[in-house]
């Protein structure tokens, strides 16, 4: 049977008697327009003087305002090409094959480029191997449109051209003959680059070769290379667990590259009646624990303790609770046996020998070709910090890293690197590293660049430029090439070092259309070794100490992570990622303090919101040794482990970041020794913080029970569909029938047999509800950005969100035997009340239905919204006047009403008010004007090009080539898009599947979209 457990979205939902969870149902806009506010003062209507756009202004929205506002278009200069590239033909999309490489992402992708400007990243489903296209490297592609970049080289604070800049170089580099100087560069994966700096290396022998990961894996990575005499990190197929146990490690996000989710997902659909078994314990909430059988909250002092007796030790010591956990896993480990995998996220060398020996005969695990996206020691990274520091280094040269922004004592470190005898940074922008370095060589972006990478041992891929270079940039390789003599450029360089190994006879040029080659040839990568030599010295020169530190009494844990939308900090400038909600707190343009409400009342922290539903909370001062951090704002996290709190990394940066986007806390100063765990001391601050948090937004809340559906795997092998996947019934005739019964009909139902019908599943036990489809759905629909205010006051844009509902109860069986076993006469406060400590979360994608008895349509008053043949429900922007009737009338709370001319407006200083930034607009959808409601259109633009380019080659359309922005961005295939009217096709599979639901189906809407209802593995050892 379906559980009948009750889903939330935020703590004041269970509060019975709130008037704000209230309104917010009642209510599709809580807050009133203020119109009162200018036309009740007479002196300032008296003193005005009324244009044209200041009348639309003072009335609102109203009907009339918005049809006058109709009657203005836009101008739009066009220059012709006078002679047109062969390529570019005017209104087709040409893809390219590339790579992401930053240090910290790593991707094989495809470049969408439309007259020369690349506007979308789609994954590169040929490379199987190619890491992960999550949210930030679909946001990217903005980020080549960054108003902030460098326009040229610098010396001394002066833009120079770059024979000047090569000339001041090779000058400097001939006084610093003899003097220490240190590359300090990201991690390159990259063949022709480790070639490129030995030989600058060979020319220059005074310079030294480290590399710095701004967020370390440098256990993880000294541990492997201890064990199997390589620096790399092992890879894991997931899809080849049956059991999967993991103790801190967030491998659906960035955990040591995070590209683990497609594998992973394979295993939690039910195949057979058969899904995997996965437990979780941690501290933070993470996307990992939201999606495990069994959340675990646990300190990270309380995971040394479990990895320890997972691993053959004892349990003693721990809660009861967390016991009984560890014991039924370890059991279920060794019961799975090469097919069980353990994994860890702490930071120290022995967690991560433990987790490797356990899985030494796991068949989930790859140690042959492992993973090369994290070269960085932490030892030698500390060697350097203290060499600039002491003054003992002279020179350092940076790239694609930011020291002075990211080190955890960036403020002595950086009175020290202005002191340097040489300072060089090649960077993109002018960040905190470059605005004080002598030399600034300003370098391209990656889509602008050529390049290669081994992101998984054995496979090779390569980066091309999609685009010409905006600015007078070089790349590092090409000033590398210039400064050793070689008269190369990098393109030739690249293809010289393919062509005589990797390649093997292969083509160059194929290698180049498909992004990749797999190759067995070993490239010779530079060897990095620990700072000092020694038996045990690369484990004591990692974080083990902060380990052993969290015994210490008093204070809390705290775990620093990456963000899923800004991650280590690189695309802080990306109004995008600022704007995309956390999937778990669903807050944006922030980081905070995530603490438990056990621990918030101890401290007397509170969140509350206000009357329009949005939600404040209380500032603390964060210490850790002599480092302070002040007033950062706390979010009370329900299943946040007692006694810790998390923090995210990649805020608060300044340095070349336009205001709107200074957002946030640097919590660098706090990643001691770089080990993302810390023991920490809290206090209560003064004040409160506004956040613009949207879990209330778009409520659904009191239409039905049919939200979220779930049931356990053991129900659905044993009971009969109708038992755990009802269809609501309505009343005909005095008798019970099927709301899909065309009895209960009282339309006149569209003919869907004809032509095209298009239908859209969302697997809810695939969705990791990691965003990327939110931010691939910005790039292919131009769905504007709005700013913090805009979204505190519930006023986003986002076509598609992904709601996240937390439920109670250790499991779905036990939460059923407890409300049973209730008292006659109990309270029932137990069913009310959540258990803060052990919740499961489900996340659900959320777009317009596509109703095809749209209850939208027909409220319109001027037909703006009509259904299409195909299944869509389209919107006539030119003829919406802005009623919100709409809106109000959905009850999926899918439409978006523009408040505000988003484009070209100051008030809204984001990508879509320059030049620049309006580059990466797609030109086949047209940009909303202010006063018209937008939605989904399941991207009637791409199934549009799809039947034209079939019918252009006489041919109909197969299976799989219709897709939406959301469907091609989706890596665990959790979202799966086509014709129902095709009896072959994947799509109709899904919608004759039993787990398949629609969502609200009992209101009769009758949607295109449908969702298959979650199935969890529930069994223990």
């Amino acid at each position: 049977m379906a559980s009948n457990k009750k889903y939330w979205k935020s703590v004041e939902e269970l509060n019975e008697d709130s008037t704000i969870v209230k309104a917010l149902q009642d209510n599709e806009f809580v807050t009133e327009i203020p119109t009162d506010e200018f036309l009740g003062n007479k002196e300032a209507l008296s003193a005005s003087s009324t244009t044209r756009r200041d009348f639309l202004k003072y009335v609102g929205f109203s009907t009339a305002a918005a049809t006058l506002a109709a009657c203005e278009g836009p101008v739009v200069k066009s220059i012709p090409y006078v002679v047109q590239p062969d390529e570019i033909v005017p209104g087709v999309a040409n893809y390219y094959a590339s790579t992401m490489a930053d240090g910290f992402d790593f991707a094989n992708i495809l470049v969408k480029t439309r007259e020369g400007r690349p506007i979308k990243i789609e994954k590169n489903d040929l490379a199987k191997n190619g890491g992960s296209v999550n949210a930030r490297v679909h946001a990217s592609v903005l980020s080549l449109y960054d108003k902030n970049r460098l326009t040229g080289p610098m010396v001394g604070g002066s833009e120079v051209s770059w024979p000047e800049f090569d000339t001041a170089i090779a000058q400097k580099m001939n006084e610093m003959s003899g003097k220490d100087i240190v590359l300090l560069t990201q991690t390159f994966a990259s063949p022709s680059t480790s070639k490129l700096i030995s030989e600058f290396i060979t020319k220059y022998p005074n310079v030294r070769h480290v590399v710095y990961d701004t967020v370390s894996s440098s256990a993880a990575l000294d541990a492997f290379q201890n064990k199997f005499g390589t620096r790399a990190l092992p890879d894991y197929d997931f899809s080849k667990a049956e059991v999967i146990v993991s103790v801190g490690a967030d491998f659906l996000g960035d955990w040591q590259g995070g590209s683990y989710s497609k594998g992973y997902a394979q295993g939690r659909v039910p195949k057979n009646g058969k899904m995997s078994r996965h437990i979780q314990f941690e501290a933070n909430f993470t996307l990992t624990g939201a999606k495990a059988d069994k959340r675990v909250a646990a300190t990270p002092s309380q995971q040394l303790q479990i990895l320890k007796a997972l691993t053959g030790g004892s349990t003693s010591g721990l809660p009861e609770n967390i016991a009984d956990a560890v014991n039924k896993a370890k059991a279920q480990l060794q019961k799975a046996g090469g097919k069980a995998l353990l994994v860890t996220g702490l930071p120290d060398v022995a967690s991560q020998t433990l987790a490797l020996d356990f899985n030494a005969n796991s068949e989930a695990i790859d140690v042959n070709k492992p993973l090369l996206v994290r070269q960085g020691s932490t030892s030698e990274v500390m060697s350097v910090v203290n060499g600039v520091i002491s003054g003992s280094i002279k020179g350092l040269i940076t790239v694609g890293v930011n020291p002075v922004y990211s080190l955890p004592n960036s403020k002595e470190f950086a009175e020290a690197y202005q002191k340097l005898e040489m300072s060089l940074a090649f960077s993109m922008k002018q960040d905190e590293t470059a605005s004080l370095a002598q030399l600034v060589a300003a370098t391209p972006h990656y889509l602008e660049s050529w390049g290669d990478a081994q992101i998984k041992k054995g496979t090779y891929s390569l980066t091309q430029p999609t685009i010409r270079p905006l600015f007078n940039t070089r790349q590092f390789q090409d000033s590398i090439l210039q400064w050793t003599g070689n008269s190369k450029k990098y393109y030739d360089y690249i293809k010289e070092v393919w062509t005589s190994s990797i390649l093997s006879g292969g083509s160059w040029n194929e290698a180049l259309h498909d992004g990749f080659v797999s190759s067995d040839v070993e490239m010779k990568m530079e060897e990095i070794k620990p700072a000092t030599e020694g038996s045990g010295l690369m484990q004591e020169s990692t974080s083990n100490g902060a380990l052993a530190a969290l015994s210490q009494e008093g204070g809390y844990e705290l775990t620093l992570y990456t963000s899923t939308g800004i991650g280590d900090g690189q695309q802080a400038n990306n109004p995008w990622l600022q704007e995309f909600p956390d999937p778990i707190t669903r807050a944006s343009w922030d980081n905070y303090l995530t603490v438990s409400a056990a621990d918030a009342k101890d401290l007397g922290l509170v969140n509350k919101n206000v009357a329009n539903g949005a939600l404040n909370g209380s500032y603390v001062n964060v210490s850790v040794g002599g480092v302070v951090l002040e007033k950062i704002p706390v979010i009370i996290q329900p299943g946040q482990a007692k006694g810790s709190v998390g923090l995210a990394l990649g805020y608060g940066k300044t340095a070349a970041i336009q205001e709107e986007m200074q957002t946030g806390i640097n919590a660098y100063p706090l990643y001691q020794n770089f080990s993302d765990v810390q023991k920490v001391n809290i206090e209560k601050a003064s004040g409160m913080h506004e956040f613009a948090c949207v879990q209330l937004q778009s409520t659904m809340a009191g239409r039905s029970n049919d939200i979220i559906k779930d049931t356990t795997l053991e129900i659905f092998n044993t009971k009969d569909v109708s038992e755990w996947n009802a269809v609501p019934v309505v009343d005909y005739d005095h008798a019970p029938i099927s709301i899909r019964d065309k009895k209960a009909d009282i339309w006149s139902p569209f003919d869907t047999t004809i032509g095209t019908h298009f239908n859209l599943s969302i697997d809810l036990n695939a969705c990791t509800g990691c965003g990327a489809c939110v931010i691939a759905c910005h790039a292919e629909n131009n769905v504007p950005v709005v700013g913090k205010t805009e979204v505190r006051k519930f006023r986003d844009m986002h076509w598609l969100r992904i709601d996240r509902y937390y439920s109670a109860g250790e499991t779905f069986k036990e939460e059923a035997e407890m409300y049973e076993n209730l008292p006659a006469f109990d309270s029932y406060e137990a069913v009310e009340v959540p258990n803060y400590e052990n919740l499961e979360v489900a996340f659900q994608p959320v777009m317009c239905q596509h109703c095809n008895h749209a209850p939208c349509e027909t409220v319109c008053p001027v037909a703006a919204t009509s259904h299409g043949r195909q299944g869509q429900n389209h919107m006539a922007y030119n003829r919406c006047v802005g009623t919100r009737y709409c809106a109000n009338n959905c009850p999926y709370k899918v439409r978006r009403f523009n408040w505000f001319l988003y484009s070209e407006n100051d008030e809204f200083d984001y990508n879509m008010n320059n030049d620049l930034g309006r580059m990466v607009l797609n030109p086949d959808v047209v940009v909303r004007s202010r006063g018209v409601m937008e939605k989904c259109s399941l991207c009637i633009q791409m199934t549009q090009k799809t039947i034209l380019d079939a019918k252009r080659e006489g041919r109909s359309v197969r299976d799989g080539e219709f897709a939406t922005a959301c469907s091609n961005a989706c890596e665990t295939g959790a979202m799966v898009f086509g014709d129902v009217n095709d009896e072959e096709s994947e799509i109709l599979k899904k919608k004759k599947d039993d787990r398949m639901y629609y969502l609200l189906e009992n209101v009769g809407t009758k949607p295109n979209v449908f969702y298959q209802m979650i199935v969890k593995n529930t069994s223990e050892a």
